[in-house]
């Protein structure tokens, strides 16, 4: 589904990506660990089309995303690129339903179509009480459930998580790494999570270490 090919990534005169090449299937939970200044948050800001390559490229379903212009971009990464980051990002003045709906807006769908999707995804998460609520009236792992939604609501092709569980306790900390497994159960979605939680790690599909820029081993669990 995804391919990236000799990936390379420059700050100036620092390389941080250094020839990185990987292939991901739809429907692998992938995570990526490794030190701090690795460059593993940086390969997920690339796959995600955040940021552009300073050379190599990556492709999704054959299709070369360096060569789409800044308009097509923004639009294939609200289609087709979900995104959960440590902290959740809502927008604290709207509802969990709103802030689930808004890529759903973006992408021209119509609210009431995208208000029912929301609740479809707000009861699989448990949260169908919460669509009213705020963020400031929820709990962390709450608002990161709310944040996984967001995510998913436009039925994107890979959700790119970053440190997604680092700011929840142990306990919100299990309950979202259980949710990524139902989530791929049920809808099939990919994931790519770059994590300093070695249980979680233990528990994917794949486990691609990074360091200094480069991959040092990609280690795929027997099923």
């Amino acid at each position: 589904m995804i391919q990236i090919e000799n990936l390379t990534k420059d700050f100036g005169e620092l390389r941080v990506l250094k020839g990185v090449s990987l292939e991901i299937k739809r429907g692998e939970i992938i995570s990526i660990v490794g030190p701090s200044g690795a460059g593993k948050t940086t390969l997920l800001q690339l796959i995600g089309t955040l940021d552009k390559p300073t050379g190599g490229r990556i492709l999704f379903n054959g299709e070369d995303v360096g060569c789409m212009n800044d308009s097509r971009l923004a639009t294939f990464r609200n289609k087709h690129i979900g995104f959960v980051f440590q902290f959740h990002q809502l927008l604290p003045e709207f509802t969990a339903l709103e802030n689930i709906i808004i890529p759903a807006l973006i992408a021209g769908r119509k609210r009431k179509e995208a208000e029912e999707a929301a609740m479809e995804l707000l009861r699989i998460m448990g949260l169908e009480q919460r669509a009213q609520h705020k963020p400031s009236e929820m709990s962390g792992g709450e608002n990161q459930r709310v944040a996984v939604a967001r995510a998913l609501i436009n039925n994107p092709d890979v959700i790119l998580a970053d440190e997604p569980s680092g700011s929840l306790d142990s306990h919100n900390k299990e309950e979202l790494h259980k949710l990524f497994f139902d989530l791929r159960d049920r809808l099939g979605q990919t994931f790519i999570i770059v994590t300093h939680d070695d249980n979680l790690a233990t528990f994917t599909d794949r486990t691609i270490r990074m360091v200094d820029g480069t991959i040092e081993s990609d280690f795929v669990k027997n099923s």
